[in-house]
């Protein structure tokens, strides 16, 4: 396996889950947004800065006792990575 140079950099992720969740969880979920989609399902999006945090949040995703409907990669928003003037 070939690594970059200087270290992963953070990745951006969507993980759906079943159900609304209250959005008092995106702070257990370390700061993801909370979308709540019109089809009943939750999407928590954000940075992940690497495997090992995506894997605990799929953990809590476990602990929390909902149904992980999908996991993806998505492109970073426009402003993510920039510093605030």
């Amino acid at each position: 396996m070939t690594r970059p140079p200087h270290g992963p950099s953070p990745s951006c992720y969507r993980l759906r889950v079943a159900g609304h969740l209250d959005r008092h969880w995106s702070a257990w979920f370390g700061g993801l947004e909370l979308t709540h989609e019109a089809d009943g399902t939750t999407s928590l999006s954000g940075v992940v800065s690497d495997q090992a945090e995506l894997h605990g949040l799929l953990t809590r995703v476990r602990d929390l006792g909902v149904t992980l409907i999908s996991v993806e990669a998505v492109d970073p928003p426009a402003s993510a990575g920039r510093i605030a003037p």
